[in-house]
């Protein structure tokens, strides 16, 4: 954990600025999470990151328990609480005051040009999550050849992909990865 500075505003002020930038959720801020967490303020490790993310995919909830995984590993109980408000409230205003000011004005163009505008970048957003999950975990080439061969059939299949979480958990029970 970094010693610079009060961890507590470290984790609030940062998760605050990065839930004003997660356009498509929590997961599409899963890259600059990982380099803030991992590479700058050195909060956690690669491989303690991938944990946390799989714990959070795997919990019941929203996708933004991630946020207070890392909390809690900077500071305890409190860093989590203190991460999961920061990752919230900011967006939660934001989406209270624009609905609220788009209400107001549906007659204009411009917002569904925004809204289609967004759809791309979000898309971007979480196929870079996905590399930087997949650049954490992958640690053999076969870790690597199966997240490649999962990725193809997901999107190129109508393949459900329960099945495949289902064949890569037996993969990892088996010691096969």
């Amino acid at each position: 954990m970094s010693e610079d500075g009060n961890p507590l505003f470290q984790l609030f002020w940062t998760f605050a600025l990065i839930s004003l930038f997660a356009v498509g959720g929590a997961n599409a801020a899963i890259p600059e999470m990982h380099r803030i967490a991992v590479d700058v303020r050195h909060w956690m490790t690669d491989k303690q990151f991938a944990d946390a993310f799989a714990i959070s995919q795997m919990s019941p909830g929203p996708n933004v328990l991630i946020v207070t995984l890392i909390g809690y590993a900077v500071a305890g109980v409190t860093g989590a609480v203190v991460a999961t408000i920061a990752m919230c409230g900011p967006t939660a205003a934001l989406a209270y005051f624009v609905s609220r000011w788009l209400a107001n004005v549906r007659q204009a163009r411009w917002p569904a040009i925004l809204q289609a505008a967004l759809v791309p970048l979000s898309i971007g957003l979480m196929a870079a999550s996905a590399l930087v999950l997949a650049q954490t975990s992958d640690r053999t080439w076969v870790a690597v050849l199966i997240t490649l061969a999962a990725a193809l059939v997901a999107s190129l299949t109508r393949f459900n992909p329960l099945w495949l979480l289902l064949a890569g958990g037996c993969l990892g029970f088996a010691g096969l990865l």
